[in-house]
């Protein structure tokens, strides 16, 4: 049996009873498997002697003899002092609370102690301490709940759970139904590594009789997470290449096509290699045997929408239709605007789809799209509908893939499927503004191909980033006179939108005061979430023509269209946003050829939420202020917050790991994936006799969604 499959109810582990089965269920944990899969958030090495005069190396564990008892305080709040020695020093443990220790801890008699002692009032002395008879566990107490003289598991608590609850009903668990446990790793992997068995490794990761141990049993068990993550990110490989193959030209695969050409000839101006070298990938993909799945990473401005037309353009010559959706109507209708521009001129028909599209126009697009009278839709989520089918679906484009989920994008591949002339798994390119560092994509996009466009169209300049005390803000906002004076235009983004009882400034009343006190001269606009969608298509196509000099908005201008001609973002309480909003919004600005500037204001006054600025905070707006490379910024968050929120995976539902982290574990990592793509090479169907037992945990395991299907 393998772990997960431990299915049983937590009410048959022996002493389990109803209180303690609702306190780990209201912490989600309600099987046998979920409990030992609860791995220790830390452990206590209690079994390494540390003695009393040696106490500022860590809490003491020693043997120390009673001396004496003592009391201060009278009435309600009389405490018990008690006096004890080791050979190295002398010291106090008062006992709040505890007055019932007088009869325990018996003078002249000898005792395990462990605390931690600080000097107060001219003694070493302790409140948080626990004691042990030195002979046998202590009457009514049974070996398992022995706490000092081993290494005790630290677990995450919730609700009424306790440690003590959780150390001995995971004890229990262990000793009932480890030995009936299979491995889940290969045998030859485990003798190659030197890991532990499955039963070791879970015994080990919660009551390790040693520290050597533990960090065994944790090799053994992060490495078996990322191989079984691997594996599944190399069977979504294979899944997507079943199926007829398409016939390849190897001689031309990664060249320009002349449709291709006639758009690189029409522009003022060339690809950079980063460009070329992504567009390059690409054709090679869409020219190869099966369909292609590759994710277009490249920093804010870097040219990737450009790199995506000449797929569309590589789908439409072959005689197929491309799909590019976006998460806003704002940002597809700028992609419709572009390609019309682009992309029109050169033969290919495009049309802009939405939900807000009007019926009678809907129908007849509908129609169009289906009689292959339109090569490239572009739109929201309207593009996979129940009502629009493809006549021959051959690329998908998903731009800001985060925004979208798993089962959003599997619904726009699947038309492919319904395509009237030759259905099938369309190509799907999948792009991102928000870089993802290369141990998170081995991770998440485990299945897919990556392409990096690394630098930015000539002519750009980096946009210079200042940090602001709000006490300071009147000398950005003379800056931002200044410049506005000068014919630009600005951004203003504020964490919210109305005011609320603390002390945030809100984007509604500041516009108020940017248009009445700060700038009236300048004529302004506000927009954020809850503007209806008309409207905000009007004031950013206002904005876009000049016609409004400043926009005060949240940060749903994250994903907004290009202004070339605004060169200034101004972002008020910048502390509370995180680095990937914080990016994406400087990249709002600097999509000219003027210089641009990003302000960065942050609170330095004490507010209704108790702080100034905390320490993740000084460290985001440090980041910003020294880097512009999305990609450091990238590699930034996610030591700070981890790999399940960065770039949507966490509400995505990508990861579900118990104790590997893909940052801290990179080289586990990669030394996984390259075994667990190895075993695919060899065996695709896992039908070998050495590999059965990898194709049995896989069909245990929960569903790990599809990223590229």
């Amino acid at each position: 049996m393998f772990l997960r499959e431990l299915d049983a109810p937590i009410s048959r582990i022996r002493g389990a009873g109803p209180a303690a089965s609702r306190a780990l269920a209201e912490t989600g944990i309600s099987s046998v498997g979920e409990l030992l899969c609860r791995y220790p958030r830390d452990w206590e090495d209690r079994s390494r002697r540390i003695p009393l005069k040696n106490f500022n190396q860590g809490p003491v564990c020693t043997v120390v003899k009673v001396l004496a008892h003592d009391w201060f305080g009278a009435g309600r709040m009389k405490t018990l002092k008690i006096h004890v020695e080791d050979e190295s020093a002398r010291a106090v443990l008062v006992c709040f609370n505890r007055p019932f220790l007088e009869k325990q801890l018996i003078p002249g008699e000898r005792y395990r102690l462990w605390g931690r002692f600080s000097y107060k009032y001219g003694e070493l002395q302790a409140a948080l301490f626990e004691v042990e008879p030195v002979q046998g566990p202590t009457e009514g107490r049974g070996e398992e709940n022995k706490k000092i003289g081993r290494i005790l598991p630290v677990y995450p608590l919730g609700g009424d759970l306790k440690q003590g609850t959780l150390r001995r009903l995971i004890r229990r668990a262990l000793d009932q139904y480890v030995p009936s446990l299979e491995d889940e790793l290969p045998a030859e992997i485990i003798l190659r590594d030197g890991l532990l068995s499955k039963g070791e490794a879970l015994r080990a990761i919660h009551f390790p009789a040693s520290m050597a141990e533990l960090e065994l049993a944790r090799k053994t068990l992060i490495y078996e997470e990322l191989f079984y993550l691997e594996m599944m990110a190399g069977k979504r490989a294979l899944e997507r290449r079943m199926g007829p193959e398409r016939a390849v030209d190897h001689s031309r695969a990664g060249e320009f096509s002349p449709l291709q050409r006639r758009l690189l000839e029409r522009l003022p101006f060339s690809l950079t290699p980063g460009q070329t070298g992504a567009a390059a990938e690409i054709n090679q993909d869409m020219a190869g045997p099966y369909p292609m799945a590759r994710l277009l990473q490249g920093d804010v401005g870097s040219g990737k929408t450009l790199v995506s037309f000449l797929a569309v353009l590589r789908a439409v010559e072959s005689g197929g239709q491309a799909a590019i959706m976006a998460p806003t109507e704002l940002l597809a209708r700028q992609h419709a605007e572009n390609a019309a521009r682009l992309l029109e001129p050169i033969g290919v028909r495009p049309a802009f789809l939405t939900g807000n599209v009007k019926a009678a126009g809907r129908s007849r697009l509908l129609a169009a799209l289906t009689g292959g009278e339109i090569d490239l839709a572009v739109g929201t989520h309207a593009l996979f509908s129940k009502d629009v089918v493809y006549r021959n679906l051959r690329l998908v484009v998903v731009d800001e893939q985060h925004r979208f989920g798993v089962t959003q994008r599997q619904a726009i591949m699947a038309k492919g499927h319904t395509s009237g002339i030759s259905p099938g798994t369309p190509d799907l390119l999948m792009m991102s503004a928000t870089p993802i560092p290369r141990t998170l994509a081995l991770t998440v996009f485990g299945d897919l191909d990556v392409s990096v466009i690394r630098d930015l169209p000539p002519g750009r300049k980096p946009v210079k980033t200042h940090l602001a005390k709000e006490s300071n803000e009147a000398k950005v906002y003379d800056f931002v006179g200044r410049e506005l004076a000068a014919g630009r235009q600005a951004y203003f983004v504020y964490p919210l939108i109305e005011a609320n009882e603390g002390d945030l400034k809100d984007a509604v009343s500041m516009a108020d005061r940017l248009t009445r006190e700060i700038f009236p001269q300048y004529p302004a606009a506000l927009i954020h979430s809850r503007v209806d969608d008309e409207e905000k298509r009007y004031i950013m196509e206002s904005f876009r023509r000049g016609d409004i000099k400043i926009l005060a908005a949240t940060s749903v201008v994250e994903v907004g269209v290009d202004v070339p001609n605004a060169n200034c973002m101004v972002i008020e309480h910048a502390e509370r946003f995180g680095l990937s909003a914080l990016h994406q919004l400087r990249g709002r600005v600097g999509r000219g050829t003027d210089q641009a500037y990003c302000f960065l204001i942050y609170s330095d006054r004490q507010d209704s939420a108790g702080g100034v600025l905390t320490g993740e905070g000084k460290t985001r707006l440090k980041v910003m202020l020294e880097n512009n490379d999305g990609f450091v910024i990238a590699e930034e968050d996610l030591k700070l917050r981890g790999p399940g929120q960065i770039a949507g995976i966490e509400q995505s539902g990508y990861l579900s790991l118990g104790i590997a982290d893909p940052v801290r574990d990179a080289a586990e990592l990669a030394r996984a994936r390259t075994d667990a793509f190895a075993v695919l090479e060899k065996d695709p169907g896992l039908l070998e006799p050495e590999h059965r037992r990898i194709a049995a945990v896989l069909e245990k395991a929960p569903p790990f969604p599809a990223v590229g299907l």
